[in-house]
């Protein structure tokens, strides 16, 4: 296997990563206002991520880094192709770190309730906006011979994105629900519970649909596969769900994303942007990469840096483990 082709698997691995972890923020943002009934309940779901949310996103900045870093035609016709919905995906997750730190810093019932609108918005949106772009790289876009995205915003918006769109924020959402309930205790657990039902049924009809939209149109055989794994995991979630085990249910959901992450990139390779102009125009693994002598030096320093990243994160993640419920949010601000 050449090192481009390593680093194609690498960058599907830090997007998977990063779909996971930040999966549930974003579910749990939603579920701000899908799920909790009043102040001290949002404060609850806050809390569940509070420690963990800003770390998430260092997996998007590693997965845009080594994108630059190995392929960097890939990068700049991503980028300038997808510019305003990264954009947007850009300055909702600016504001959101805002919100999550700005909103217990005054008492005042509208300062807080402003910010935990923001939250709500600032995860729905990226939420959507992700399917949205994936969607548009594994169906192809407009690219010319001289690998630059020649279409426009509109263009990007077409019955498959959208449906890509709608089923990374079902998806998050439900993974949220299920992060909540694994996380808290008492009424507000078994609320969560009921929801992630009700959203996983809902996930689960968009989801079939758009896999087997994927997979007739550019899939094969292991695409096949990751999409088998990602319906059984997602059926296997909502039955652990339903029966109240949280943990199982939660590793599932979390299954299901990475399989249906490794089945868009699976339906890509060896592109890594399709060219709906011409195929011969696409953006592949050769043709976007960069030097053998930089993907070398790229191995060596993710051969070190990886383990230590993994490590300190599932730290915080054990340090953080317990279950919270109201009776943990004190009444005085």
């Amino acid at each position: 296997m050449e090192l481009h082709d390593v680093w194609f698997v690498l960058i599907a691995v830090l997007w998977t990563g990063y779909f996971f972890l930040e999966g549930f923020d974003f579910g749990i943002g939603v579920l701000t206002k899908l799920l909790a009934r009043d102040r001290t309940e949002k404060r609850v779901l806050i809390n569940t991520i509070g420690p963990v949310w800003d770390g998430n996103e260092v997996w998007l900045l590693t997965a845009g880094g080594a994108t630059f870093a190995a392929f960097p035609e890939w990068y700049a016709t991503l980028f300038s192709g997808f510019y305003l919905p990264l954009l947007i995906i850009l300055g909702c997750l600016i504001v959101r770190g805002v919100a999550f730190e700005y909103r217990h810093k005054r008492s005042e019932e509208r300062w807080q309730a402003n910010w935990e609108h923001a939250i709500f918005w600032t995860s729905l949106i990226p939420a959507f906006l992700w399917g949205v772009a994936f969607a548009n790289i594994a169906r192809g876009v407009k690219i010319d011979q001289d690998m630059e995205y020649v279409g426009n915003v509109l263009d990007l918006l077409n019955v498959y994105s959208v449906l890509g769109g709608l089923v990374t924020l079902t998806l998050f959402t439900f993974h949220g629900a299920v992060f909540a309930a694994l996380k808290t205790v008492g009424d507000i657990r078994d609320r969560a519970r009921a929801l992630a039902t009700r959203l996983g049924v809902v996930t689960a009809v968009l989801a079939l649909a758009f896999l087997i939209w994927t997979q007739a149109s550019r899939g094969d055989v292991w695409s096949l596969a990751a999409m088998a794994v990602a319906v059984l995991a997602l059926v296997g979630a909502l039955g652990f769900n339903l029966a109240g085990r949280e943990g199982w249910a939660f590793a599932l959901s979390g299954i299901t994303i990475a399989a249906a992450v490794a089945m868009l990139f699976l339906t890509l390779f060896p592109n890594v942007m399709p060219s709906s102009l011409d195929p011969a125009w696409s953006l592949t693994v050769t043709n976007a990469s960069s030097t053998p002598y930089t993907l070398k030096i790229m191995t060596w320093c993710a051969a070190v840096a990886t383990p230590l990243v993994l490590l300190y994160q599932g730290w915080t993640y054990w340090v953080f483990r317990k279950r919270i419920g109201t009776q943990h949010i004190v009444d005085a601000h």
